[in-house]
């Protein structure tokens, strides 16, 4: 189980930044100038977006390893269409770019165990539940 405690970050004056304190690290959200933000910060989609690109790097790079596979490292490109969202679909374009001396074969397995990182599952796969409640309320 995780846990991480957002609050409002004072140093901006529109009010709109965010801070996120999670697993002794923190991190900032905000909105764009467009949205009444400062836009000094990702914003929320950007950083579920972001999760996917890095569970894909990271789930790659540890593959690798494990097999021994001289994969120096990954790029990734992500793209995101959100202009269905109300619709219920958002599109994310995924290019991975691997570095290394790696064969037809390995690219070929690794692009297959990009689609089986835990973030691309949990997004294609699992039924989420969200619960939100107000804090003084009982669990």
């Amino acid at each position: 189980m995780s846990t991480l405690h957002l609050t409002k970050d004072t140093t901006t004056a529109d009010g709109m930044r965010q801070k996120i304190d999670l697993a002794g690290f923190t991190i900032h959200t905000d909105v764009s100038i467009a949205a009444g933000g400062s836009g000094s910060a990702p914003g929320p989609h950007d950083l579920f977006d972001a999760s996917l690109a890095a569970c894909k790097a990271l789930t790659l790079t540890l593959y690798a390893r494990r097999k021994g596979w001289p994969l120096d490292h990954v790029d990734v490109s992500l793209t995101s269409d959100a202009s269905a969202e109300r619709e219920g679909k958002y599109k994310l374009d995924v290019a991975l770019t691997l570095h290394g001396n790696l064969d037809e074969t390995q690219r070929t397995q690794l692009l297959a165990v990009a689609d089986k990182c835990p973030i691309h599952k949990l997004m294609t796969t699992a039924t989420i539940e969200v619960s939100t409640r107000l804090a003084d309320e009982a669990a």
